[in-house]
């Protein structure tokens, strides 16, 4: 008799275990029909990654226990976690808003740990920290990295609560999670892949740019890139300086790296006569030193384009990169940008389509605007790799080697 209670018990725990870690919502309510990108992070996955990882590294039973009796966990705020987290991008807005929409159980709750979490209340239901905006919109909480389009996303959520036009099986297989790419009702999906100590984003086969990555690795510059046409559109393309087709552009290589120079800001006061007393204080700042090398048969016709777009000023400097005093100069097989305050040598081929970002400790000092959990995750990237290979992408974030695994990382940050 007790072997069929506990046999019972242990069914009842399997079929729990079962709806709790593996059964799926496929459908997804919460992804609008104008969207042109959307995240998938499968949350069930997630949790039972957290869970494996967690129970294999005894040294966290103790420190998950110590978490203050005052303190509202993300689990416990009110909020109704989905089986699938759908983030995503409205088609024609700005490259770095994206939203979520999720449900709420308990408003009150839920807006008591966003004090906790110290988001400042704003007008009509708007709270803000750092880069992030939340607005509460009935039983819905719309989480957004812009305010601009709470407006637009509330007039669908009506649309919303009806039956979904999206199915996770069309964007999401097996993986963590996936950016899918929505054009002319074609998707593009690119799985995410949470490891030990990196995150990667592949549609292919990364071991085809191992040895990319390890000669970039070796060579230690803050930046280099080669990139064809086709990659040169699909990059700029992003920081909304799209290159037209009829520039004749065929490649472009740039190598930079970084430099901590000091700064002299002049500044005039007064004295008690009223005569103008000039004031100079120093200030270090880091600075890139770089090479951008334009290949086309036709460099009159990309010196053009960029006077038309107002690319190049008087001087003669090229202004879309931020990044000043540069010197722009024509040859013979194309165009050349390159920085005046140290020149540096373009490195040579390695006749690839690729973007690499070493980590240096110079950018995370110049970067203000991070907050602390942020710069603890900024300091841990050793660098992000970008490849294409015909149809095959790759992007890695690699993040220096630890005991833990990220997921466990990040959840003690």
């Amino acid at each position: 008799m007790k072997k069929k209670i506990v046999a019972f018990i242990l069914l009842i725990l399997l079929v729990c275990g079962y709806f709790v870690l593996y059964h799926s919502d496929k459908e997804l309510k919460y992804v609008p029909g104008n969207a042109d990108v959307v995240v998938l992070v499968d949350t069930k996955k997630a949790t039972r990654q957290y869970l494996s990882d967690f129970l294999t590294h005894p040294s966290q039973w103790l420190k998950n226990g110590k978490t203050s009796q005052n303190t509202i966990s993300i689990h416990k705020s009110g909020l109704k976690m989905p089986d699938f987290l759908q983030i995503f991008h409205i088609e024609n807005t700005g490259f770095s808003e994206w939203y979520c929409v999720l449900e709420l159980e308990n408003k009150s709750k839920f807006v008591t740990f966003l004090k906790q979490e110290k988001f400042a209340a704003k007008s009509n239901n708007v709270f803000g920290k750092d880069h992030f905006f939340i607005k509460i919109e009935g039983e819905y909480c719309i989480v957004g990295t812009s305010d601009s389009a709470f407006k637009n996303i509330k007039s669908l959520l009506a649309d919303f609560s009806q039956k979904a036009k999206f199915s996770s099986d069309r964007f999401i297989d097996g993986s963590l999670g996936s950016i899918s790419i929505i054009s002319r009702g074609k998707v593009q999906n690119f799985p995410i892949h949470l490891n030990s100590d990196n995150i990667e984003i592949t549609n292919g086969n990364k071991e085809d740019f191992s040895s990319l990555i390890s000669k970039l690795e070796k060579r230690g510059y803050f930046i280099e890139a080669e990139l064809d046409k086709d990659n040169i559109k699909r990059v700029t393309s992003i920081f909304n300086k799209s290159i037209s087709d009829s520039t004749q552009i065929n490649s472009l290589q740039a190598t930079a790296t970084l430099q901590q120079v000091n700064d002299t800001i002049v500044t005039y006061v007064y004295d008690d006569d009223f005569n103008e007393i000039e004031k100079k204080t120093i200030q270090k700042i880091t600075e890139p030193n770089y090479t951008i090398s334009i290949k086309t048969s036709a460099p009159e016709k990309v010196l053009q384009y960029f006077q038309d777009k107002k690319w190049i000023n008087t001087q003669n400097h090229f202004t879309a990169i931020p990044f000043q005093p540069n010197i722009l100069e024509e040859k013979a097989d194309g165009i050349e940008i390159y920085s005046t305050r140290k020149t540096i040598k373009p490195s040579f081929r390695l006749n690839g389509n690729y973007i690499f970002i070493k980590n240096n400790a110079l950018l995370l000092s110049s970067l203000k605007s991070l907050n602390s959990k942020e710069k603890s995750v900024f300091s841990n990237l050793n660098y992000i790799f970008y490849g294409n290979k015909n149809q095959d992408y790759f992007v890695r974030l690699q993040f220096k080697k630890e005991n833990l695994p990220l997921i466990l990382r990040w959840q003690n940050d």
